[in-house]
């Protein structure tokens, strides 16, 4: 839940991307533009985990540091988040220092730097909670969502595969809305029913001419009927994966003169769009008209 809304937090802050990359590469380092992102980013990160440590882990039992194994929880939908976060995390950073003129190396070396030392602390801070711990697992996908960017940084110079996120809300939040949620905002950080992680691409941007660039295959994964983190069948109700394939937009690709509406555009393109889709369900083959 807690890296959910991080997410969101994130998308608040799309918009005031000032530039990208190709725009700041050959401007001047500038130390004022330095000096306001990495007070921002310090003040924004310690007030985030100094919050996180009052109204989440003051309810929390608190013990020796020590290890969790959770990596079976949820269907690993909780370590999908996980990798997403750092993802998207690293993406925002590498933005903003290129907006401070450092260059792409630096930039780049600054972004994964923050974005691993920001979930680490958190999970350090889970560590030392009597009911959770330090996971391994949950460190392994932190390490996933950052290498993807990496790699493709290295390889493609750009991001073609973009991990996505969308939410639809499911009957099962009210079987344990303790749980899963009591209303609809509880619902979308705790419901892992009704989220799908996507990770979207455009063959276009891979070399198929015929294929255009804002048009995008998209691949999700999901889960239906989990009521209970480990087991696959509780009160009655039994729990299975869900793959999905889906077309998307890249909203990347559309040409707008207005920086700040090229920042929002950045920012709902870490929202999947509703599409046609096909879930593979529970040894079944459902196509559905519009899926969210």
């Amino acid at each position: 839940m807690r890296f959910i809304l991080l997410f969101f937090t994130l998308l608040v802050c799309f918009p005031f991307e000032a530039q990208k990359e190709k725009d700041t590469q050959e401007n001047i380092f500038s130390s004022r533009r330095f000096t306001l992102a990495t007070t921002g980013v310090g003040l924004i990160s310690i007030g985030s985990i100094y919050g996180l440590q009052k109204v989440w882990y003051a309810e929390e039992n608190q013990s020796s540091f020590h290890l969790f194994n959770d990596s079976k929880n949820w269907m690993q939908m909780d370590k999908m988040g996980h990798a997403f976060t750092v993802y998207q995390l690293t993406r925002s950073m590498k933005h903003l220092y290129n907006w401070t003129g450092l260059n792409h190396k630096k930039s780049l070396y600054t972004a994964v730097s923050i974005s691993m030392g920001y979930l680490t602390a958190i999970e350090i801070l889970d560590g030392f909670s009597e009911d959770w711990g330090f996971s391994m697992s949950d460190l392994a996908f932190n390490t996933l969502g950052m290498g993807l960017f990496i790699f493709q940084d290295h390889y493609f110079s750009s991001q073609i595969f973009k991990p996505k996120f969308s939410f639809h809300q499911t009957r099962f939040a009210a079987l344990r809305p303790d749980v899963l949620g009591s209303n609809p905002i509880e619902a979308l950080l705790k419901d892992y029913n009704g989220q799908t992680y996507w990770l979207s691409f455009s063959p276009g941007q891979l070399g198929v001419k015929q294929w255009p660039n804002w048009l995008m295959l998209s691949l999700g994964h999901s889960i239906r009927g989990r009521l209970k983190g480990d087991a696959n069948s509780f009160g009655g109700v039994d729990s299975h994966r869900e793959l999905i394939l889906s077309l998307d937009i890249d909203l990347s690709q559309i040409n707008v003169k207005s920086k700040f509406l090229k920042g929002f555009l950045e920012a709902l393109n870490t929202l999947k769009l509703p599409f046609p889709s096909i879930l593979f369900s529970n040894g079944k083959i459902i196509a559905r008209p519009l899926y969210f």
